[in-house]
């Protein structure tokens, strides 16, 4: 491909929300998408595909393509004169029926404006209700070989502005055991247009293969009670750093984005009790690697 240009980047999105899905449909084996097309008026619009099934009891995988006239605020918040833009990419949030399988959640997506500025942004990030070090490490050490196909010192980097972005101050903890979160890439980090579109393509195909491997692996697992309840207490710290702190979900509801879209990321029954404390043995140990920092490829495992 000689020039890369933002219609090339929407039909590949597009063909990756599809094959996702298709995906998913397997891991799940029971339910099927449901699909809204929806329209922006400014510009735009996007495909809202939702999941409900017995092993996936609330998972959305959405594609949109905005456009128009930027919103003076998020134009002085990127630091950007006043501009067209298009704003194109995928979102996934899947919320498991059994306790022990994880959350998990990625995006991938490209902006650019009139003025000559673009840049290409997403991750894959993990978390578990309750935390398997076997699965983190799996899934670090999958992430790590994507990286480093692209750029030897990108897992490093990615790894370290997950630990950092997907942190909730007033818990002071993480969301959950990261993953890789990158933003702004562009001709500043040293690489080609072409190079960082090849590794965010190669991050969007790995989705499924790292999910279903660990999915497969918990899905089939006894619980309790009790962990379907940590399982409750657990999502209410993900609804909390989505409707606060995430950067997604702000930039939705700033550019007039559909609502039901924006929020397909919150899980459908979620537990807020008054100052809960830890008791079980399971929840203290999960709560005790809920922190930055930690070397899942390389951790021991007991």
């Amino acid at each position: 491909m000689d020039i890369l240009t933002s219609a090339h980047i929407i039909d590949w999105f597009k063909g990756l929300q599809d094959r996702i899905c298709i995906g998913l449909e397997q891991l799940d084996g029971s339910a099927k998408f449901q699909q809204d097309l929806w329209d922006r008026p400014e510009g735009g619009g996007g495909r809202t595909r939702i999941i409900q099934g017995e092993g996936i009891e609330k998972g959305g995988v959405n594609f949109s393509a905005v456009q128009g006239e930027m919103p003076e605020v998020i134009a002085k918040g990127l630091g950007l004169a006043p501009n067209n833009f298009v704003a194109t990419g995928v979102s996934i949030v899947l919320h498991p029926q059994h306790p022990l399988v994880p959350i998990i959640h990625m995006n991938v997506r490209y902006f650019e404006t009139d003025q000559g500025d673009w840049w290409f942004g997403g991750g894959i990030d993990l978390t578990p209700h309750q935390v398997y070090p076997e699965d983190a490490q799996e899934f670090h050490q999958g992430l790590k070989q994507v990286c480093d196909s692209f750029d030897g010192k990108a897992y490093g980097e990615f790894k370290e502005w997950a630990d950092n972005y997907f942190y909730i101050p007033h818990r002071q903890e993480t969301r959950g055991i990261g993953g890789i979160f990158f933003d702004r890439l562009n001709e500043s980090y040293g690489r080609s247009k072409l190079d960082i579109w090849r590794f965010v393509q190669a991050v969007g195909e790995a989705f499924v293969p790292l999910y279903s491997s660990i999915y497969r692996r918990r899905v089939s697992m006894d619980y309790t009670p009790a962990d379907r309840n940590w399982q409750m207490i657990r999502r209410g710290r993900y609804v909390e750093f989505n409707l606060v702190y995430d950067r997604g979900t702000k930039f939705g509801l700033q550019t007039n984005g559909r609502i039901e879209s924006i929020l397909m990321s919150l899980p459908p029954v979620v537990h807020y009790e008054y100052n809960y404390q830890t008791t079980e043995d399971f929840e203290k140990q999960t709560q005790s690697l809920l922190k930055k920092g930690v070397d899942w490829v390389n951790y021991t495992i007991v």
